[in-house]
């Protein structure tokens, strides 16, 4: 049977030269020499910080509307598409006319791997990645952070979807209340 390919080349035997290793520490030095003279990139950290690109994940927070309401409602979304379950809500019933929000919401940055998945499916545009990238704690416990610091991270951003606008604004005489569209469905047959 005849043999069919080609021979695998085998590299030769190294010679003396080769066996000391003296051709790799020599180009290792020369890489080291030609490193010393190129411009440093050092910064001095907490004064000088990276710019940082405009889609950058980084630590999550709540946020405020406008008129410095809490925009979540606790709808329970964002706990349960965190993949590594870092996201702690108990919901409780308020006064603003939408239904609930939330009495706790704990975020472990231990956990947190900044994927955005909340953010995504957030329907209330109420979590967001900032651009923090530095967290320092110096137990567990701090790393686990409560709403009110969620909240002095976020700040206040404007709500686009104006929920308590439409919930609590009173209907006047010449305003008619909208009755809500069926999806596919005509009421007449």
């Amino acid at each position: 049977m005849p043999v069919s390919g080609k021979p695998v080349a085998r590299p030769a035997r190294p010679g003396l030269l080769e066996l000391t290793y003296l051709p790799s520490i020599l180009k290792g030095m020369w890489i080291t020499l030609r490193h010393m003279f190129r411009p440093k990139v050092t910064m001095q950290y907490p004064e000088q910080r990276w710019s940082l690109p405009d889609n950058y994940r980084g630590l999550p927070a709540l946020v405020r509307d406008e008129e410095e309401r809490v925009k979540c409602v606790a709808c329970f979304l964002c706990e349960y598409v965190c993949p590594p379950k870092a996201i702690h809500i108990e919901a409780q019933e308020i006064q603003t006319g939408v239904e609930k929000g939330p009495r706790v919401f704990e975020i472990n940055m231990l956990r947190c791997i900044m994927c955005g998945y909340c953010e995504e499916v957030c329907p209330e545009q109420a979590i967001f990645l900032t651009k923090e990238y530095t967290t320092v704690g110096v137990n567990r416990a701090e790393m686990i952070f409560p709403k009110e610091k969620l909240l002095e991270m976020g700040g206040i951003r404007p709500d686009p979807i104006k929920k308590w606008q439409r919930l609590t604004s009173k209907q006047g005489p010449s305003e008619t209340a909208h009755e809500p569209v069926c999806a596919g469905r005509g009421t007449a047959r």
